[in-house]
């Protein structure tokens, strides 16, 4: 199984945090929890950048590791983006209708 993690100790350079790996069923929790962790930091800034550019693999959870980043993002009056976004997860984000939820960071 492959390990999705962050690069490095999910530590945020110039804004963007990068994960590398797969997100799937499998490796979500793990995920989930290390960055449910990161986020509840005092020190974390108002505007963050998930970086895809490093990841191998998706299945249909991870556009729910995404909605549930976002949210989590709400709650602490955060901005977050994504930026390399693999085109599968984003065409399931399409067919299942929260495709204007995730959207890639504007360049």
């Amino acid at each position: 199984m492959n390990d999705v993690r962050p690069a490095g100790e999910l530590e945020l350079h110039d804004g963007v945090l990068k994960i590398e790996g797969e997100l799937s069923f499998e490796t979500i929790p793990a995920v989930l929890a290390e960055t449910a962790e990161f986020a509840a930091r005092p020190d974390l800034p108002e505007n963050i950048c998930i970086d895809f550019a490093a990841i191998t693999g998706v299945d249909s959870a991870a556009v729910a590791l995404l909605l549930d980043w976002r949210r989590m993002a709400v709650q602490r009056k955060k901005t977050l983006g994504f930026r390399n976004l693999p085109a599968n997860l984003l065409a399931l984000a399409e067919l299942y209708g929260v495709a204007d939820l995730i959207q890639p960071a504007r360049a």
